[in-house]
């Protein structure tokens, strides 16, 4: 339902939100039980939003609200409340695409920049749970129908041009929020910028040598155009392991609120990039040595088994009678041109892995020298030890980034992660 009054914009604190949701009346009848005796728990750790979950007598929702500025930063730093409509919009073509791996939407209204959704329980944010060891056996398999399916359905593949551009075009206002990821990912950690941080002392010489290498910023700044010049496909925009919530049997996609179109890449290596430094960071959480081998050998499975079952889902739907107006189907009629289209279809998943390499380094980096960073490091106590974590992932990240051709499959990252992960930095034996 999506909410059309023209009250003005305020945030939702407590006793506000309990007399919204109680004159919204298929929510109340969904809670159940007296508005007064609901249970209000703001739960949000994220850098932008309030997100509250409320229980009732009968049942529960979660509540999201945009903020007019950054929560992370505070007021210093506004953002527009738009971002909640392109959220909801991103929500509602997801749950089209890829049925049951989004949260079910409840209620939306545009002027608060609110958004209640079915509460997700018993899930649990997946970083917390990888921080923590835990495996999740069905995560590669579900994480990569979402991605096959959100990326191949809104492309040139699976698209007439106009239904394409028409895409494009719903997306496009949501520039403020491609803004923070052109500054923060790609641009911030590679100079000096007032937001930046990192584990002090151990990485300052590794900071002032992002900030001089030449080559790395080349390849920053062409993963930089890619970004802002290939709207290939509707994007998830922030696609990581804080915005996955998790049970052993199940997981949601939530908090798109960056989507917009962009090169498949993107998402792609995300995912890949979480995966590879909760890999960096298990080390610092070990209470005893070889006390991770069987999460950390799962981990580095999972890189190869997401790349490798998306690509297999991805040219599943692409060959199984793709109407895009990409490759015309009438070009590519007989034997001779099926051949030569499927040969075309590896080369264009060959280049997608490139880019997803490319991306996955650039995550990386953003996360260890950037604003935001993750607990899958954060968390380690002694930052000697997060440190030397960091620095394995961000040799990896280099090179990934800058000899993108020395990856050419998945199981060369992976085979790389593994080499790394006693690899020693100088501040470590100094």
């Amino acid at each position: 339902m999506t909410e059309g009054k023209a009250e003005d914009y305020r945030i939702l604190h407590e006793a506000v939100l309990r007399d919204y949701l109680a004159g919204v009346p298929d929510l109340k009848a969904l809670l159940g039980g007296e508005p007064a005796a609901w249970e209000i728990t703001e739960v949000g750790d994220g850098n932008l939003n309030l997100v509250f979950i409320v229980k009732g007598g009968r049942g529960g929702v979660a509540v999201k609200q945009a903020l007019p500025y950054v929560r992370l930063v505070g007021e210093s730093w506004p953002l527009p409340l738009s971002r909640a409509h392109y959220e909801h919009l991103a929500l509602s073509r997801q749950a089209q695409l890829a049925p049951g791996l989004v949260p079910g939407l409840l209620h939306h209204n545009e002027t608060l920049a609110l958004t209640v959704m079915e509460l997700l329980e018993p899930h649990i944010i997946m970083r917390k749970g990888m921080v923590a060891g835990t495996q999740y056996p069905r995560f590669a398999g579900d994480i990569t129908t979402f991605m096959a399916r959100t990326l191949f359905f809104t492309s040139d593949l699976a698209l007439s041009a106009a239904e394409k551009k028409e895409g494009i075009a719903a997306f496009a206002g949501n520039h403020a929020l491609c803004k923070i990821t052109e500054d923060l990912i790609f641009t911030d950690p590679y100079r000096i910028a007032e937001q930046n941080r990192w584990t002090v002392p151990y990485l300052d010489a590794l900071a002032a040598e992002l900030r001089d290498d030449m080559e790395l910023h080349v390849a920053i700044s062409r993963l930089k155009l890619k970004f802002m010049a290939s709207p290939e496909a509707l994007l998830h925009g922030d696609l990581h392991t804080g915005s996955i919530m998790v049970t052993e049997g199940q997981i949601r996609v939530i908090d798109p609120e960056f989507a917009f179109y962009g090169p498949m890449g993107f998402d792609v290596g995300a995912v890949l990039a979480n995966l590879l430094m909760a890999y960096f960071a298990s080390a610092g959480h070990e209470r005893a040595p070889g006390e991770r081998i069987a999460f950390e050998s799962w981990v580095l499975e999972t890189v190869e088994q997401v790349w490798s079952e998306f690509a297999r889902k991805f040219l599943e739907l692409w060959r199984a009678g793709a109407a895009g107006d990409a490759y015309p189907v009438s070009l590519f009629a007989g034997e001779k041109g099926a051949v030569r289209l499927e040969a075309e279809r590896q080369a264009y998943m060959q280049r997608l892995f490139a880019d997803t390499v490319g991306f996955a380094a650039a995550k990386t980096i953003r996360r260890i020298f950037g604003l935001a960073h993750n607990i899958d490091f954060e968390l380690i106590e002694d930052p000697r030890r997060r440190a030397i974590s960091e620095a394995r992932a961000v040799r990896l990240a280099r090179a990934m980034m800058v000899q993108t051709w020395a990856f050419p499959a998945i199981a060369d990252v992976a085979a790389a992660a593994q080499k790394l992960r006693d690899w020693q930095p100088e501040f470590a034996t100094g």
